[in-house]
């Protein structure tokens, strides 16, 4: 529930060139995605159970930082499951610019947002299967891209492609990256619906963090080697990018492949962000209804509808807008998390956990370090830039 492939990663490119973007995902993987994948895999080892990153920091600080804990979730899912439906616009209209005017996209985004929404309803094991033939498609055109791209050594330094309405920079970039590579945590809401949850999380979490980092670096890193300049880059470019290389059918495959990737991502978060309100309703926390489960797949229905009206209100809002927004509520979560893992070496050592950070007690205070820092770093560049743009707009005004 962390990567839908490479699609959503131009931005970074153009944001900051190839050789800091290559920097950039070689770097954010071991400073951001690792830590959190370790503690994530003791707390999943040691408490698996439903609602996840809610019930670890319930069970560690109270009732009231749980609560916390779920609302900021909930919050940031509501614009983190918006730019999902966004990237599948984006992808279709490199096919179809026809959907670009008007209403047309966001018709198309709340279609997404119910299809997938009625395909949780149905039940886990709908999800994951599709899940699992998604990943296989949308993965296709960049194995194709890297075979390629070889033999095009210099060949597009001089290519001519659509111009760019992208103002990305190289903190926006980042931002994007950043957003990339989160996400480790949905996995463990769904916790007692896994086999054997206590050895299967760590293996896959550190798994899945070398997979996913193989995944965005190895296609940048072939692009580069045709001299395709970075300022051309966008989302949705990997379309076109395909179409210099491979021509029309590659460009086409690739193109389905970001609307695959949109959908998938979508329909795999459905299942996760639903059962964080279950649990709150079990718990006492949310009104009862929001615990109903559909007779017989068991989902919580009630909460995926209401969830999906929250998620189709934010279609529109754009992707890098819903990028920072999503990654700075998310942070804060995530903050919470990496307190409760500390609070529960303190509070209940003789707590079973079949997977430790390594380090004792030094380990699992310093595991969060990196990733608060390069948030903090987000939050400091963000409000300056601000600042920057209020000042500028302001002179602006008096002239």
């Amino acid at each position: 529930m962390v990567s839908g492939g490479t699609y959503g990663t131009e931005d970074i490119v153009r944001g900051a060139g190839y050789g800091k973007a290559i920097l950039i995902l070689l770097l954010t993987p071991i400073l951001w995605s690792l830590p959190t994948a370790f503690m994530i895999g003791e707390l999943s080892s040691a408490l698996p159970y439903e609602g996840g990153y809610y019930a670890w920091v319930r069970r560690a600080m109270g009732n009231f930082w749980g609560f916390q804990e779920a609302w900021l979730s909930l919050v940031a899912s509501i614009f983190d499951m918006a730019i999902y439906p966004t990237l599948f616009v984006l992808y279709l209209t490199r096919l179809f610019p026809w959907f670009a005017e008007g209403y047309r996209g966001w018709m198309v985004g709340l279609a997404v947002v119910i299809v997938c929404a009625l395909l949780n309803v149905a039940g886990v094991r709908v999800v994951s299967t599709t899940s699992l033939w998604l990943l296989i498609v949308l993965s296709a055109p960049f194995i194709l891209i890297v075979a390629i791209a070889p033999f095009k050594i210099g060949a597009l330094a001089h290519a001519v492609t659509k111009p760019t309405t992208s103002s990305v920079d190289i903190l926006t970039g980042l931002l994007i990256c950043m957003w990339n590579y989160m996400g480790w945590d949905n996995a463990s809401t769904i916790a007692t619906e896994v086999e054997r949850p206590q050895r299967t999380y760590p293996r896959a979490m550190l798994a899945a963090v070398v997979i996913v980092a193989l995944s965005y670096i190895v296609p940048v890193a072939a692009m580069w080697m045709t001299g395709l300049s970075s300022s051309a880059w966008e989302t949705g470019f990997w379309a076109d990018i395909a179409g210099l290389l491979g021509g029309p059918l590659l460009r086409v495959g690739l193109s389905l492949g970001g609307m695959i990737s949109g959908f998938g991502m979508f329909n795999a978060l459905v299942m996760s962000y639903s059962r964080l309100p279950l649990a709150m309703a079990q718990d006492g926390m949310l009104p009862r209804i929001f615990g109903k489960l559909h007779p017989r797949s068991r989902a919580p229905w009630v909460a995926i509808v209401v969830c999906a009206i929250g998620w189709a209100l934010c279609l529109g809002l754009g992707f890098e807008r819903l990028v920072t927004i999503d990654i700075l509520l998310y942070g804060v979560s995530l903050s919470l998390e990496f307190i409760a893992l500390i609070v529960l070496r303190v509070r209940e050592p003789e707590l079973p956990r079949p997977f430790r950070v390594p380090g004792g007690m030094f380990g699992a205070v310093a595991v969060g370090i990196a990733p608060m820092l390069l948030l903090g770093f987000s939050v400091v560049r963000l409000n300056v830039n601000s600042a920057i743009v209020r000042a500028t707009s302001g002179r602006a005004r008096t002239k």
